[in-house]
């Protein structure tokens, strides 16, 4: 007859069995997940442009250099609690921390400094494609391209060139170069599959080259901290053809589509027009985003809705519960034909 001794060991052989599995499931689920999230329109690991291609290259590198660090500093700490005090001298002992604790990492992070520093001039190599100046404002993006005929992008982040917002269209295997500010507060202009990020500082011009080396639609945030509705000021890229580029630049450069419209009468009629332009309209607000073609961007109030009517008539009616801390106030008191009619009408503008 088994002892009492033996059958509690046993049973508790046996209650580790499930636990242990149901960790590794566990461990295994967490993997699963978090390698699910390595691909995508926002992720640095899925890099369709140049730049973030490198850096994910430095990432890979600089991730080896730091393990071979901590293993060898994790080794030397392990052998050190296990060797016996007698077995070594003081002077070996000082010998293995001052190699192994010292000299292997200044050599490891040494080169990884140069390894990394080797890279700085071809992110600051020419463009040889557009020029696209992108402000960032609480809490949108403004955009200018620059066309022959209308140059100074350079001169102006704001009031030249052909005017969109919260979009960037770019060519594939261009090097595109953006000109980054803002007229409020620090910015961050990150989109994580073309290119590190890059402040928007007010009083400076900031250069970013980029070339994005697949077509796609992409998603852009701003990285740091600017506000209420910081989390919200997000934006799409948009890689397309040389021969795309040019028609959405042309297509950009024209006026509104749309002018007989009820909607055109309750948007000027309710002073719309003195924060947000329309092209070919006496709407010539400069205050807001640029409405000449709304209806073309995939998302509205910078990336937080798909542009649909309803979704239109909804931002206006409810700014501040949609986007807390927007400029813009909210126009729900008006009457819900003009509220209808205005986003009818705005749905129009392609």
């Amino acid at each position: 007859m088994p002892s009492a001794e033996g059958l509690t060991l046993t049973f508790c052989n046996r209650s580790r069995g499930p636990t242990r599995r149901r960790a590794r499931l566990g461990f295994a689920l967490i993997a699963t997940a978090t390698l699910a999230a390595c691909q995508g329109p926002q992720s640095t690991f899925d890099p369709a442009g140049t730049e973030a291609a490198r850096v994910l290259d430095l990432f890979w590198v600089m991730l080896a250099g730091a393990t071979a660090i901590w293993l060898v500093v994790m080794g030397i700490s392990v052998y050190a609690t296990k060797a016996h005090p007698e077995a070594h001298s003081e002077k070996s002992g000082l010998r293995l921390i001052l190699w192994g604790g010292v000299a292997f990492p200044v050599v490891v992070l040494t080169a990884l400094l140069v390894f990394g520093l080797r890279m700085m001039p071809d992110f600051r190599a020419p463009a040889d494609g557009p020029r696209i100046a992108v402000s960032g404002e609480r809490f949108w993006w403004r955009v200018h391209y620059d066309t022959p005929d209308q140059p100074g992008v350079a001169k102006a982040l704001s009031g030249e060139g052909v005017p969109s917002a919260n979009e960037v269209w770019l060519p594939v295997g261009q090097r595109s170069e953006i000109l980054l500010g803002s007229p409020d507060v620090i910015h961050s202009f990150w989109v994580p599959n073309i290119a590190g990020k890059t402040d928007t500082i007010p009083g400076r011009i900031n250069r970013l080259v980029v070339e994005p080396t697949r077509e796609g639609v992409y998603n852009g945030i701003c990285a740091e901290f600017c506000g209420t509705a910081h989390a919200q000021m997000g934006f799409r890229v948009r890689v397309v053809s040389r021969e795309a580029y040019a028609e959405k630049v042309a297509a950009e450069a024209s006026p509104a589509a749309v002018l007989d419209h009820p909607g055109r009468a309750a948007f000027e009629r309710n002073g719309c027009g003195a924060c947000h332009q329309v092209r070919g309209t006496d709407s010539n607000g400069l205050v807001g985003p640029d409405l000449t073609h709304l209806a073309a961007r995939q998302t509205l109030g910078a990336g937080i809705l798909p542009v649909t009517p309803e979704n239109i008539a909804r931002f206006v009616a409810f700014t501040e519960h949609e986007k807390p801390g927007v400029q813009m106030p909210d126009f729900g008191m008006l009457p819900e034909t003009e509220l209808r009619d205005m986003a009818a009408w705005l749905g129009a503008l392609r």
